[in-house]
């Protein structure tokens, strides 16, 4: 039994882009989906109750930060993420990989795994590819990653071709540590920088390995959108049209709109939630910064053609007082707004795959957003 299975329903004749439906042991999900990050178990400022409130169907938190605190054995005992959090969708985990080479300034990279200081005090920690599998059981979620490494953008060619070469051989020590396939899906990272030799490298060999789903990492890292995209149209088509697809670490609207259109099935990112804690919101028409004094006496919601419960209930006067102030409750709303919009994208990208007119859709939301074709992101 696989743990895990994406049923395909459409492909988008203007773009290729595939809608589809993602079945889990904690429920399904239709795709392409954003999922938000809750990465100690909570989606920052956000209930469980509010999240499925605003229709999102499945969570990612993070191997890496649940290991420093609480530890993976306190969820354990608790009976799992889901359990714990008292989330009862589907909940996706990352192995860990990204955040061990990027908040660690002293690391020892070694065949079996990684030696590095918890960024919080200091101490030793050793994570490897057993290791990140075992925490990954003990959480309990859906969806669980292979354990990488993820090079720096800028990294030299030889550099990335021995990083890929390691990915791949953790790739396959997670899958004789996984034992729980039927429970818990273990997704492959396809890595490679931005060396489409190397990517073609990592994606050849993982797909030799036939996991139950694969993602793309190491992007979202610095490199331009021109080079994402680039990346993506080098891997998509090298990935079995009958696994999910992940971008990890992407969640801008132009980027999810793009992701779409290359085949992209499932996408996380901090984004909405970083941005929110600045006061920063997404709207139909792009970007707006609440702190600024424009809208002290806005008594408009932050977006008219929006349904969340921010919109429908607040001004962008009274959000931008509760920012100044020093109020949690400002976050909560602009969080709620944030997640909420890039949630409804998502549902507006699957009903325009649905109708076979994806890009014309992102023609319009471009042109809303006051951006054009060559636009370099939001």
């Amino acid at each position: 039994m696989v743990a895990v299975t994406i049923e395909c329903i459409k492909t988008c004749a203007q773009t290729g882009a595939r809608l589809g439906r993602v079945h889990t042991p904690h429920g399904s999900f239709d795709t392409p989906a954003f999922m938000p990050v809750g990465t100690l178990a909570t989606v920052k400022t956000m209930s469980p109750d509010e999240l499925i409130g605003i229709d999102a169907h499945i969570i990612l938190s993070n191997t890496y930060h649940l290991l420093l605190r609480p530890g993976h054995d306190v969820v354990r005992e608790a009976g799992g993420l889901h359990a714990f959090m008292q989330w009862p969708r589907p909940i996706l985990t990352d192995s860990g990989g990204f955040q061990v080479f990027s908040l660690s300034a002293v690391r020892q990279v070694t065949e079996e795994g990684v030696h590095f200081r918890n960024h919080l005090n200091g101490d030793r920690i050793f994570l490897g590819p057993r290791e990140a599998i075992d925490i990954q059981h003990a959480l309990g979620a859906d969806i669980i990653m292979a354990f990488d490494e993820c090079a720096p953008h800028d990294a030299s060619e030889s550099y990335i071709e021995a990083s890929v070469r390691r990915t791949t051989r953790w790739a396959e020590a997670c899958l004789r540590a996984h034992t729980r396939a039927d429970t818990q899906a273990l997704f492959a990272i396809v890595q490679g920088g931005l060396s489409p030799v190397q990517r073609v490298a990592s994606a050849r060999d993982l797909t030799a390995m036939d996991f139950p789903g694969y993602a793309i990492g190491g992007l979202s890292v610095g490199e331009s959108k021109e080079q994402l995209y680039g990346v993506l149209d080098t891997v998509v088509p090298l990935l079995p049209t009958r696994r999910p697809r992940y971008l990890m670490g992407v969640g801008s609207p132009d980027a999810l709109i793009e992701g779409a259109m290359r085949g992209i099935d499932m996408f996380d990112c901090v984004l909405p939630t970083r941005i929110a804690r600045n006061g920063t919101v997404m709207t139909s028409t792009g970007r707006l910064v609440l702190k600024k004094s424009q809208y002290a006496r806005d008594f408009r919601p932050i977006d008219a053609s929006c349904t969340c419960p921010t919109c429908r209930t607040h001004t962008r006067a009274y959000v931008r007082h509760l920012l100044h102030a020093g109020e949690v409750l400002g976050i909560r709303l602009t969080t709620v707004h944030n997640v909420h919009f890039l949630l409804t994208l998502m549902r507006n990208i699957r009903e325009a795959i649905a109708h076979d007119r994806l890009a014309s859709f992102k023609e319009e939301f471009f042109a809303a957003y006051g951006m054009h074709a060559g636009h370099r992101g939001f």
